[in-house]
């Protein structure tokens, strides 16, 4: 084991501010594993034990972190309006099988500021009959915002679900364009 391993815990995490409000971001060596939304104290708290128990080792809080520079410097651009798409080493080891199959298409095939259908996201992944699947998927994604599953909307025009909440993700689309900005 080299020195920066000693000194480098194998999973941080901080929680920054954003335009949705608090979320945690943790990493691993091999990329950002977790994002979180709303996190206050209780959130946070059941996240980093999750985390704990999902990956086997205690996360610790190090928001200054080399592992997390990167990231928290591209939430808060993306925040700001002045990134589009990150550009981050993912850990995918939260997510497997179909879930992840669907979700590294979202990441890779919807690009800032268009949407999709779950039906539709479920036809790039060689399953068209699986939007519920696709649903459950993004449910399910540990990478929300980096892994856009705000963008993916009900064929029928409507907004569809969300992990982080409804407003969560409409606040997300007007940023990107795809809603108007509340009025108030």
């Amino acid at each position: 084991m080299d020195s920066r391993e000693q000194v480098e815990p194998r999973v941080v995490w901080a929680v920054v501010k954003s335009g949705i409000g608090p979320l945690l971001l943790a990493a691993s060596r091999d990329g950002l594993v977790n994002v979180v939304f709303h996190a206050t104290d209780a959130v946070r708290d059941k996240a980093v034990e999750r985390l704990a128990s999902r990956l086997g080792t205690e996360p610790v809080e190090a928001p200054g972190s080399p592992l997390l520079a990167e990231a928290i410097r591209q939430f808060e651009a993306y925040f700001a309006g002045e990134r589009r798409d990150f550009d981050l080493p993912l850990d995918w080891s939260l997510i497997s099988g179909f879930n992840r199959e669907v979700l590294r298409e979202l990441a890779s095939g919807v690009p800032y500021g268009q949407v999709v259908g779950y039906g539709d996201l479920a036809g790039r992944v060689g399953q068209p009959g699986a939007a519920q699947a696709v649903g459950m998927a993004m449910g399910a994604n540990p990478l929300p915002v980096v892994v856009p599953c705000h963008r993916v909307v009900e064929s029928g025009g409507g907004i569809g679900g969300f992990g982080g909440g409804l407003e969560t993700k409409r606040r997300l689309l007007a940023l990107e364009g795809v809603l108007p900005e509340p009025l108030f």
